[in-house]
């Protein structure tokens, strides 16, 4: 005989054998499948679950927010109001008492009023830019007028027609002034 019609056979009980171990650790591998399958179906539906809580929570957040902009928008200006309100009072109140007799009464009263309001928006830190003296600043100075002087050094601002203000450390109003420059 050639090697070529030599076939190996095994017995059929060896065969049967491997067959019942490959059937178990089939059975064992599709079981272990199962159950990662099952596992990964719960974090899935936990991973789910978390994220319609995080986007609900998300939502929740912006319309908060939104309705806290809204009110600031609506009511922030509340406390320099209140500042302002006794101002006008004191005003109306001097207003009320002008007289031919009580003028100088109704001037102080005035005064006073000045100081309380300009006390008031300091408060709320705006503060009025000195211009009277100072080189023109276009960052902070509006020029109405070029006033031909030699008292005062071209460029120089002589003459403010309305105050300008400060907010913190940004431009309010620019004050409206004049400005001198050489005679010609």
């Amino acid at each position: 005989m050639e090697p070529k019609d030599i076939v190996e056979t095994t017995p059929p009980e060896a065969a049967a054998g491997e067959e019942s171990c490959t059937d178990t650790s089939v059975q064992e591998s599709a079981q272990t499948l199962e159950e990662q399958l099952a596992a990964k179906e719960k974090e899935a539906r936990e991973n789910w679950d978390r994220f319609l809580r995080e986007r609900a929570d998300l939502e929740n957040y912006r319309k908060r927010v939104g309705r806290e902009k809204e009110e600031l928008l609506n009511y922030g200006n509340k406390s320099l109001l209140e500042e302002i309100l006794p101002v006008i009072d004191n005003l109306e109140r001097a207003l009320s008492h002008l007289t031919e007799e009580s003028q100088d009464g109704v001037v102080e009263g005035i005064r006073m009023t000045h100081v309380m309001l300009l006390a008031a928006l300091k408060k709320f830190n705006v503060t009025p830019i000195d211009s009277i003296g100072v080189p023109f600043d276009s960052a902070f100075h509006q020029a109405m007028a070029q006033i031909p002087t030699d008292q005062h050094e071209p460029n120089t601002v002589v003459e403010e027609y309305q105050k300008g203000y400060m907010l913190k450390e940004r431009l309010l109003r620019p004050a409206m002034v004049s400005v001198a420059t050489h005679i010609k």
